[in-house]
């Protein structure tokens, strides 16, 4: 791929204390932005510098940088994400990953654990496709039919998905408001995303991990169950696992003030960490 500015190839933005020698760096799930850490990062921002972007083929990251091939692996936007702790000069960082943004955290913490201090992983998944000694959530057959809803019928496909995947069926400003980020982005390029998401296999990249890990779950997920939570729990070594008790698969946005107190409560002192 052609050379070019990591800061402006991912939007990046950067914010909070300039002057904190600790990193927060935030990593979106599936088709969404930087805005969605807003309530979020707004509880951290006097004590860490905060970093947010976008991956490649969302939001106002370049266009032009979304080459199919490349990013059907997530280690491409994991080497993303490292080219941005370069630029940005971070020495110590604690990545912040929703969903796939998870899998994109535990690998750039596998590549370059001399600055990757902790993870924070919200809704995260090794492996979405069932296996003889694994549930995780989803038969090929699930996978074929998601693909060929959004090739065909890709308006009901997008209802049906931003709901379930919102969950708290009584905001449904929420699943529509996700429904309308979606829907700026080109469908090659969801389509290249899910199966960047739903054909790859990182349970060998979790085992590896030697950070301190936060698994946030919420108590009803329709994507991950709370079994592939559990799992990860098992395979991490030194990981905790907090259930949030509210529903579906975006935490962050559906109930930010609990996903900010399963942090503070189990990291109080997360500005002394090293």
């Amino acid at each position: 791929m052609p050379s070019i500015d990591p800061l402006q190839k991912n939007a990046v933005t950067v914010t909070g204390n300039q002057n904190a020698a600790i990193t927060l760096m935030f990593i979106n799930g599936f088709c969404t932005d930087q805005r969605v850490w807003t309530v979020i990062a707004k509880a951290f921002s006097d004590e860490f510098r905060l970093v947010f972007l976008d991956n490649v083929g969302t939001g106002r990251a370049l266009r032009e940088c979304f080459i199919q091939s490349h990013y059907l692996d997530l280690n491409a936007y994991a080497d993303d994400v490292l080219a941005i702790c370069d630029a940005v000069d971070a020495q110590q960082v604690i990545l912040v990953g929703h969903s796939v943004g998870s899998m994109i955290a535990v690998l750039a913490a596998n590549k370059k654990p001399s600055i990757i201090s902790r993870l924070i992983l919200i809704g995260a998944s090794p492996r979405y496709l069932n296996d003889a000694d694994y549930f995780g959530g989803f038969t090929r057959q699930d996978l074929e039919e998601v693909y060929s809803a959004i090739s065909v019928d890709f308006d009901n496909w997008l209802d049906d998905f931003t709901k379930q995947a919102m969950g708290n069926l009584h905001k449904p400003s929420l699943a529509r408001d996700f429904a309308e980020s979606i829907r700026t982005i080109p469908r090659d390029q969801i389509l290249t995303a899910l199966y960047a998401i739903f054909q790859n296999d990182h349970r060998a990249a979790v085992k590896k991990l030697i950070q301190p890990t936060l698994l946030i779950q919420t108590r009803d997920d329709i994507f991950v169950p709370l079994a592939v939570a559990e799992y990860l729990h098992n395979v991490i070594g030194d990981s905790h696992l907090t259930i949030i008790n509210t529903s579906g698969h975006l935490p962050h946005i559906s109930a930010p003030l609990d996903v900010i107190a399963a942090i503070k409560s189990h990291w109080p002192g997360l500005s002394g960490c090293k």
